[in-house]
């Protein structure tokens, strides 16, 4: 039995503005209906594979659980890092809680985030590597290059490499120049590093005591010490924070003489930067591809995408331009400058522009929130409750709120009084006024809420109950 873990951390900054730190890429539907999470999970699934073990952090962890179950799969736990300290320690968490119901079991580890059009191609190079794997040799998977790519990392093989079965690898490649990167593709031994690993949980361990022993006592403790949390695991904050912040390649990886690489032919990007998206989305003959709320005029190698319903975007005699439109935020970049798009990032962080890491909904356990419009006493949201679902038993020390049911109905309590509020019916929230609301129906709830005060932040809040264990 194979236990996939899915790592489920970073804020993929080279495709913002669609990935912010507050709501990463892997959650986001970039190619067609499902998110890269979703697909990922689906991927993973089937016979000789257990149950998913997810490690998020704890801000996603309530997205997590909705977008696994709206695709029908039971995690089998899901690990909240106190912060993110990089794949290092992540994977040695996951090892640990694999080690103790079964030291040998095997760990298919893997990014969330990536595309891989062909699941049965992939289970079967998984399946390919699992020999090798059960002999004790810690398996990366490396993908046939198909362009001189510079935003990878490549791993050198020892031996030209065979259809479908592992093969020695040389050694691990840092991400090189244009010019390096099409020398390795011409040479036909180097393959990209996915960044996916498969071995068992005892041989992980060992390697980890072997190569990176400073990690071993701060994941350890802080395993040992996790709080069960409403079906999360946390794990203990204070050795967590003592664990160094480094990646598994260079942690354990590049200093592994027991390694082996399955090639893997049958298609799959990480979708690292926008350059990425648009070869992925069926460009048109002309090498256009659009989203639904976007129109090319006389365009050529062009990406046309708009997120929000309300935003056409239009591109006219563009060429080998990226070109990304939100509610809040628009992208326009020169195609071969698509790994930038994270100096962007860092220059929006300069002038504490909310854009850099806010995503405009604002997702919650019970659903989303967005702001419609901001003034210098007032605000307007609209907030979406999903079927069954309740916000905490709240008051606030500077704003009072005035809420209009537009879809479903709320059931309402504001002090003693509890009522049901319909579509097209309103109700006021006084100042100080304990209150909740809480959508009783099958269908999503949603509402305008209109709040005025002197301080309009979301951390004027003072919860008295809430489901989800939130202080």
């Amino acid at each position: 039995m194979i236990t996939p873990i899915l790592l489920c951390g970073g804020s993929g900054t080279r495709l913002w503005p669609l990935s912010r730190k507050s709501y990463p890429k892997q959650f986001a539907p970039i190619l067609g209906e499902e998110t890269l999470f979703q697909a990922s999970a689906q991927r993973l699934q089937g016979a000789g594979y257990g149950c998913p073990v997810v490690i998020t952090g704890s801000d996603f962890r309530f997205i997590v659980t909705e977008q696994l179950q709206a695709v029908g799969i039971d995690p089998g736990a899901i690990l909240i890092e106190p912060e993110g300290r990089n794949t290092a320690p992540a994977v040695l968490a996951a090892a640990l809680h694999v080690a103790k119901s079964d030291p040998e079991g095997l760990m298919l580890v893997a990014p969330s985030d990536h595309v891989v059009p062909d699941a049965e191609a992939f289970r079967a190079a998984v399946e390919a590597g699992c020999t090798a794997a059960n002999a004790g040799q810690l398996v990366t998977f490396g993908i046939t290059p198909t362009h001189p790519e510079t935003g990878y990392g490549y791993l050198e093989l020892a031996e030209p490499p065979k259809s479908g079965a592992p093969v020695p690898l040389s050694r691990f490649v840092e991400k090189p120049d244009a010019a390096r990167a099409a020398e390795m593709l011409a040479d036909g031994k180097h393959l990209w590093n996915a960044g996916i690993f498969l071995f068992r949980a005892c041989d992980i361990i060992a390697a980890y005591e072997k190569t990176a022993a400073q990690l071993m006592e701060p994941v350890r403790n802080a395993y040992e010490a996790a709080q069960p949390d409403l079906g999360f695991l946390r794990l203990a904050p204070e050795p967590w924070g003592g664990a160094e912040d480094i990646s598994v390649d260079y942690a354990v990886m590049e200093q592994a003489d027991n390694l082996s690489v399955v090639p893997f032919h049958a298609g799959w990007s990480d979708l690292g930067g926008w350059d990425a998206v648009w070869r992925e989305s069926d460009p048109d003959a002309r090498g256009v591809a659009t989203t639904d709320n976007a129109t090319a005029i006389d365009c050529d190698n062009t990406l046309l995408r708009s997120e929000s319903e309300r935003v056409e975007l239009v591109g006219i005699g563009l060429d080998n331009i990226i070109a990304v439109a939100m509610p809040d935020a628009v992208l326009v970049a020169d195609k071969s400058r698509s790994q930038d798009v994270k100096k962007a990032v860092a220059a929006l962080k300069e002038k504490s522009a909310l854009q850099a890491t806010s995503f405009p909904k604002d997702h919650r356990p019970w659903g989303w929130f967005e702001s419609l419009v901001i003034g210098e006493r007032f605000q307007v949201k609209r907030i979406h409750v999903h079927p069954g679902a309740a916000l905490s038993l709240q008051s606030h020390h500077h704003r009072s709120e005035h809420w209009i049911v537009v879809q479903g109905t709320a059931k309402v309590t504001v002090d003693e009084d509890v009522k049901l509020v319909s579509e097209n019916q309103s109700v006021y929230i006084p100042l100080g006024a304990v209150h909740r609301m809480e959508n009783p129906g099958k269908v999503p709830m949603v509402l305008i809420e209109v709040q005025t005060g002197s301080y309009l932040g979301e951390d004027d809040i003072v919860r008295y109950e809430d489901v989800y264990a939130r202080s």
